[in-house]
């Protein structure tokens, strides 16, 4: 018997899409990441650890 066209198959219902999937590394949050390099820390964090990682600021 076919899909009703209603029904929504279980492989979508199981995939996440979005911001929702990206977490900062550190702290969990959503919003504000920075995900260049593969950094994935909101920028919060980032101020925190950026001299750590290599970054510095430009006065």
């Amino acid at each position: 018997m076919a899909e009703k066209p209603n029904q929504v198959s279980k492989k979508i219902l199981d995939r996440q899409r979005g911001r929702g999937i990206r977490l900062c590394k550190k702290c969990g949050t959503t919003r504000g990441l920075i995900r260049k390099y593969g950094i994935c820390l909101c920028r919060r964090c980032f101020r925190e650890s950026g001299e750590d990682l290599g970054f510095f600021k430009y006065h």
